[in-house]
């Protein structure tokens, strides 16, 4: 999202004022916010933000080869323009998504295992532990495995299919 003020830099600052029990919010821009309200004009905050948008040396020149985004246009709109950005601006891009993220590492929703695909998988993984556990004579194991397997199959296919 872009500065409401500036309409140039990408809104960090969310500034909320309530005025006569009225509520009004504004996403600022660093520098915007720091003209209205003076608070980030000390060198604490001067060295966060510098730290979070780097310094502006080298990496300034680089750009993606496939859609041409500079690596100046990523800080200033936040956004990259294709895939690659991500594997040409890596480096530049990791500490800030960490720092904003808390990891770099992409989890998503498959590991839930609550989509048809992600039970399927996890019926064929159970059936075989329940053949291995057969196979041992771990019965009391098996019996559980069953009951979770009987379950996926509730959820699958509304029933109790022994496919």
């Amino acid at each position: 999202m872009l500065c409401q003020r500036c309409k140039q830099n990408i809104a960090t600052v969310s500034y909320v004022e309530i005025i006569n029990g009225k509520k009004f919010e504004s996403h600022l821009c660093p520098f915007c916010y720091s003209e209205l309200t003076g608070d980030l004009n000390d060198s604490d905050s001067s060295a966060l933000w510098t730290n979070l948008y780097g310094d502006g040396n080298a990496e300034e020149a680089v750009a993606c080869p496939v859609c041409g985004t500079r690596y100046t246009d990523y800080k200033r709109t936040g956004l990259v323009g294709c895939a690659t950005c991500y594997d040409v601006f890596k480096e530049l891009l990791l500490p800030q998504i960490r720092s904003i993220q808390g990891k770099d590492t992409h989890v998503g929703t498959a590991a839930l295992n609550n989509d048809e695909y992600g039970l399927l998988r996890k019926l064929k993984s159970l059936q075989e532990r329940l053949e291995t556990a057969v196979k041992e004579r771990r019965y009391t194991q098996a019996n559980l495995l069953n009951k979770q397997i009987k379950e996926i199959n509730q959820k699958l296919y509304g029933g109790n299919n022994d496919e």
